[in-house]
Formats: structure tokens, C-alpha cells, sequence
């Protein structure tokens, strides 16, 4: 038998949590990026107490929005980057990060539709923040970037591109309409059975996926009918954080 397993150098879990943002991006650098989505007020406490640079992500994460936001954050000489938000935020922030330190159209290391250009300088530190309980892109290795003139999503990825940390609050979930709740939810059941089920399986997935499964089956309900049951959204924080760990 023989796997690898790699995922984000730090991951801090638990309730109010975020409230050590400040102190975490200061042992990184003096002057944050943080990346957030189509509604920064709710985040903007976060982004207020890091004196921070703001990069906003409209939506799903985009060739031309990372080429933006890379020449921002050189351009501000930033040297750290926060995403605080959903999966395309954090996916954002990961592009962000490695396009800044490695040059070039973002397009040339896209795989598919790109030219697989292999990243090669270590991104700027990245913390990554999840504000929804879906992806688990706060522990993987990848960016998935929408390119319009070829109308497909690809990945960037590298293993350079791992968050140096990872801050899950299940806290930041709490405010989640039933909707958003309900098909992030999902997301997150659909990143664990993927795993669990495929050829590549290990020991190690197979016990994360098995773990997180259990908690979705009996949280996603109640999370949904109470955004405000902290145990439910505790669970679904950590299934979510779990089916990013297994997708080694």
C-alpha cells in the first residue's frame, strides 16, 4: 500500500476562532490582501480589525478577476493573503497568491484549457477562512478559474498552493440562509462519498470520509431548520473541512 498525504501546514478549528486573525496574519507580513465575496459587510469587522487591502470576488473565481487581483496585490506590495468567504473566494485568494509570486497570464498554468505551466515559486502565505460549511477548499491543493473564451472551469494546482493556514469558525456560518445552508451542505456530503468510493481510497480517507458522512447525516437537517443550532454547524464545519482533507 502506498498514498500521500498532504494538506494546509496549520488548521485551527473551533467557535470563535477568526478573532485571531489579527495576530495570525502578523506573523506573516505587515501589509494583507483579504479577498472576499459579493457581500464584504459581513465580513467587514474581519477585514476592519486586519487594516487590510480588499479584494472582491463577485462571484465564481475567473481568469481575468486573479490576473486583477495578482497585479493588485503587487501593485499594494501586499505580502500576505486573506480569504475570507465561500469556496471561489478561498479559491480566489490561492490563485492570487501564486500568480503574484510566479508572474505570467494565469491562463499559462491553467491545466486543460492552459498550458499546465508548472508553478514554481512559493505563493505568498495564504490564510484561508471558510464562511460556508461546502468545499473544503481551505485544505486543498487547487483553484478552480472560470475561463470565458474557452467556456470551461479548470484548476490550477500545485502543492505550493496550500494554505499556511486554515481558520475554521463555525461561528461565521451561523448567518447562512436555509438555501445556501442546503446545497453547500450538500456539496460537502457529495466531496466526501466521492472519496470514500473511489479507486484511489486509502485507509487514512476512508476514516476521514466515513467520519464526516456520519456527521452530515445528522446535521444538515438541523442546520437547515435552525442556522442557529451551534452544534450542527459545528458538525457541518468539520465535514466540510473533512472532505478537503480527503481529496488527496
Amino acid at each position: 500500500m502506498r498514498f500521500e498525504f498532504a494538506t494546509a501546514t496549520r488548521i485551527i478549528f473551533g467557535e470563535g476562532t477568526a478573532a485571531s486573525l489579527p495576530d495570525l496574519a502578523r506573523s506573516f507580513g505587515t501589509r494583507p490582501l483579504v479577498v472576499t465575496g459579493a457581500s464584504p459587510k459581513r465580513t467587514e469587522g474581519l477585514v476592519a480589525a486586519l487594516s487590510a487591502a480588499n479584494f472582491a470576488v463577485p462571484g465564481e473565481p475567473t481568469v481575468d478577476m486573479i490576473r486583477e487581483g495578482a497585479r493588485y496585490a503587487k501593485d499594494a506590495a501586499c505580502d500576505v493573503v486573506i480569504s475570507i468567504g465561500g469556496g471561489s473566494v478561498i479559491d480566489a485568494g490561492k490563485a492570487i497568491a501564486a500568480i503574484a509570486t510566479n508572474g505570467g497570464e494565469p491562463l499559462e498554468f491553467l491545466e486543460v484549457v492552459g498550458k499546465g505551466r508548472t508553478i514554481t515559486s512559493p505563493s505568498l502565505p495564504f490564510i484561508a477562512v471558510p464562511t460556508t460549511a461546502g468545499t473544503g477548499s481551505e485544505v486543498t491543493r487547487n483553484a478552480v478559474l472560470g475561463s470565458a473564451e474557452d467556456g470551461v472551469k479548470a484548476s490550477l494546482r500545485s502543492p505550493l498552493m496550500l494554505p499556511q493556514v486554515a481558520v475554521v469558525d463555525p461561528e461565521l456560518t451561523y448567518a447562512l440562509p436555509p438555501e445556501v445552508t442546503a446545497y453547500t451542505g450538500l456539496d460537502a456530503l457529495t466531496q466526501l462519498i466521492e472519496p470514500y468510493v473511489s479507486s484511489r481510497a486509502n485507509p487514512l480517507v476512508d476514516a476521514i470520509c466515513i467520519e464526516g458522512i456520519r456527521r452530515v447525516a445528522g446535521a444538515l437537517r438541523r442546520a437547515y431548520h435552525d442556522g442557529a443550532d451551534r452544534d450542527a454547524r459545528r458538525d457541518m464545519a468539520l465535514a466540510s473541512l473533512f472532505g478537503g482533507l480527503a481529496l488527496v
